[in-house]
């Protein structure tokens, strides 16, 4: 028996070193199989940057030098990678159309240009855009077209955004024109104004991407590839509260858009916001919304959506800092059990390659600790086995606030008289209160409200037309109806504000409302400006409040009133039970625990958990008993008792990729890869004791730097080494 072990574990040491050289078969035909994890990267394959998502998402077409567009292609699925396509919309490096070498004529005037008259650049001769029909031609035909040429069968067009400060260039005035069929206004005159400004933007790039997509499936067919459409953007919450106005979640219901990354990150989510009367910066919590305005967007209509997170973010910070809102926003995305599918990072190289202050009060620059490189890459690991779970994130379910793409266009540069939502605060007093107290609060999408799947799991709703306003009106036709059925809607507002009296649906043709809220309310048998108090609608309720949802977070203690009368018709009228107030999130997610307890919070307690643990969030993964996570702080753990085949040796978390995994009665082997310069830390779960472990790399040697532990508790194996795209080949022998 001795002789035949020593034949399998040799044996074993063979066929892996056959294999690590060359393209990974396994890593091949997950990458067809699989589109679940991604990056966006601009350069070449490297060796420092192979991080072993599933797709490779390759931006721009530039050539430089001797690398070309296809070269940079072919690098990437030459390792294996499914190879994707994504530009900007907005912005890119399109110089060759500004500066006429594409069509002879110049046109930096397409610009988009501020009321001093300054053009707003993206970079030297990119200006943000004015997306005229001759530039969505330019798109299609040395981007899209190039792209699909290569054989790539998924285009990303990302960030359409046009900026509300904007809006004063001759080629915007032009198509005001077109488009209202009158003289171009300027938006600061009035309300009017600016909301026909945003409006005029908002459709811009929605004419954009809906060309530009149906030409890129339309250019598909003709060369036998199914092409797939993708809008990479910042959220709605976000772009509202930065005031740019973007397409959002018009374009789900395009029949050319698949889906979207939602651009949710430290850079987006740290932007501050009011609550209790105090502004700063609340990174989980706005991550958390920011999510669920994804989701909303895109579940009832069906479209894919993968989740994008930032191990850093576009201004530099310290890596401790990085770190702790990377936390944030990572376990803030993974509080959404429906979603699988991932942007693990953007731009790789400036992450594995940039220099960043080594802690606040340092001018010392250095790439990124070994500590961080290691847990970033268990995290992104874990992504790629992240199931979609039935279980539900904690706290009362069906409490849903409603927002409109209108969120866009009351934002102004300076307020406007009448008018003023410091911080985007008239989103938050509906959603902080609660998110606050624990409760896991939904978006849902005005413009999605014709969708069943919409209304399926919302019991209360929360509403204000004081910070956005109803495109059309059959939306209120859909939210009566489900008041009537028994649904429970809060309105929030005095509506008052100078938006209210803009020429729209309400108040042209037989229509004759001082306001939107006055066509929802006489749908619902209600006068048209009713008092605060509470009113019945068929076998439903609705509650008025005449405040501005602002009010209940620019002063200390301004949401008690509030959140009593939530909790009042929760419980009473919804007949949803007990409103739980907590001070955090918990969701099992198979194997996966993730936990977070919010400061500000109804008290100051930590939250405990229990069980065989490995603690993802730590770049030693050491096994706990219990996991204290104090307020501020969130986890990310791994639950060994839940592992299905749990006496099946298996590599149960890794800072790289396995692949090739074989298993005999006494061996367990397999292949890691990761990117170079960076170290590798697994904990393996086995029978017994590892008797050996060998690694060799590509070309068959032995590598004797490693550093192994045992942990009798778990039955798991710590193994430590230096990581390599092309693969360590590792045996254990017990």
């Amino acid at each position: 028996m001795k002789i035949l072990h020593q034949l399998l574990f040799t044996g074993s040491i063979l066929l892996i070193i056959l294999s690590v050289g060359c393209k990974s078969q396994t890593a091949t035909s997950i990458s067809k199989r699989r589109e679940k994890t991604a990056f966006q990267t601009a350069s070449i394959w490297k060796p420092t940057i192979d991080i072993r998502a599933d797709i490779a998402i390759i931006y721009g077409t530039s050539d430089h030098d001797t690398i070309t567009f296809e070269r940079r292609v072919k690098s990437w699925r030459d390792k294996g990678y499914t190879p994707h396509f994504m530009t900007g919309m907005a912005w890119g490096e399109y110089q060759d159309y500004f500066v006429g070498k594409w069509d002879g004529r110049t046109h930096l005037d397409e610009g988009q240009v501020t009321q001093e008259g300054d053009t707003i650049w993206h970079g030297k001769d990119t200006p943000y855009i004015v997306p005229s029909e001759n530039f969505i031609k330019y798109i299609q035909e040395t981007q899209i077209k190039r792209a699909i040429d290569a054989g790539i069968d998924a285009i990303y067009l990302e960030e359409p955004e046009f900026w509300a400060r904007a809006g004063y260039s001759d080629a915007f005035k032009k198509e005001w024109t077109n488009y209202y069929g009158s003289d171009w206004r300027p938006q600061d005159a009035s309300a009017e104004n600016t909301f026909l400004s945003n409006k005029l933007k908002y459709f811009l790039f929605y004419r954009a991407l809906n060309k530009c997509f149906t030409y890129a499936k339309a250019y598909g067919k003709t060369k036998g590839l199914d092409v797939r459409c993708y809008v990479p953007t910042h959220s709605l919450i976000n772009y509202s509260q930065w005031q740019i106005i973007s397409p959002e979640a018009s374009l789900a219901s395009l029949d050319c858009v698949d889906g979207y990354i939602g651009q949710v990150w430290t850079g987006t989510s740290r932007t501050p916001n009011y609550y209790n009367g105090v502004e700063k910066e609340r990174v989980f919590e706005t991550a958390f919304l920011e999510y669920g305005c994804m989701e909303s967007m895109t579940a009832p209509t069906n479209r894919k959506v993968f989740f994008l997170t930032d191990p850093i973010e576009d201004r530099p910070r310290d890596w401790q800092d990085f770190k702790k809102n990377y936390e944030a926003t990572f376990t803030a995305e993974l509080l959404y059990p429906n979603n699988e599918n991932y942007e693990v990072m953007p731009w790789p190289k400036r992450i594995y390659e940039g220099l960043y202050k080594t802690s606040l009060d340092s001018n010392q620059k250095e790439t990124i600790p070994r500590f961080y490189s290691t847990q970033m890459q268990v995290m992104i690991n874990a992504l790629n086995q992240m199931p979609i779970s039935k279980n539900k994130v904690s706290g009362a379910k069906g409490i849903s606030v409603l927002m409109s793409n209108s969120l866009m266009f009351q934002r102004t540069p300076k307020p406007l008289k009448g008018y003023d939502d410091p911080n985007f605060s008239n989103f938050y007093g509906l959603t902080l209160p609660l998110l606050k107290r624990g409760i896991p609060v939904n978006m849902m999408h005005l413009e999605n409200v014709a969708y069943p799947a919409s209304w399926k799991e919302t019991k209360l709703l929360l509403m204000s037309y004081t910070n956005m306003k109803p495109m059309q009106a059959s939306g209120h036709g859909h939210i009566a109806d489900w008041v009537k059925q028994g649904g429970v809607l809060i309105y929030a507002g005095r509506d008052s504000d100078p938006y209210q009296n803009i020429h729209q649906w309400w108040n042209e043709g037989e229509n004759h409302f001082e306001t939107p809220s006055a066509d929802l309310f006489t749908r619902m048998h209600l006068n048209r400006n009713p008092h605060s108090g509470m009113y019945s609608y068929g076998k439903g309720t609705v509650y008025v409040i005449r405040k501005d949802p602002k009010e209940f977070v620019l002063t200390s203690e301004g949401d008690i009133s509030f959140s009593e009368i939530v909790k009042k018709l929760y419980e009473k009228k919804a007949q949803e039970g007990k409103l739980i107030y907590k001070n955090s999130f918990y969701l099992e997610r198979g194997v996966f625990d993730l936990i977070s307890v919010m400061d500000e919070g109804i008290n100051d307690e930590p939250y405990k958990q229990q069980g065989k643990l490995i603690d993802l969030f730590n770049p030693e993964l050491p096994i706990l008993k219990e996991k204290i996570v104090y307020p501020g702080q969130c986890s990310f753990l791994l639950d060994i008792d839940r592992i299905k085949e749990i006496h099946k040796p298996q590599v149960l978390a890794s800072a790289s990729r396995v692949y090739q995994e074989k298993r005999t009665a006494k061996t367990y082997s397999f292949v890691a890869k990761s990117p170079l310069n960076t170290t590798n830390v697994m904990r393996i779960l086995l029978p017994k004791r590892p008797t050996t472990i060998t690694l060799r790399n590509s070309q068959g040697q032995v590598l004797k730097e490693m550093t192994q532990s045992w942990d009798t508790y778990s039955k798991t194996c710590l193994l430590k080494f230096e990581n390599n795209p092309d693969g360590i080949a590792v045996v254990i022998h017990w």
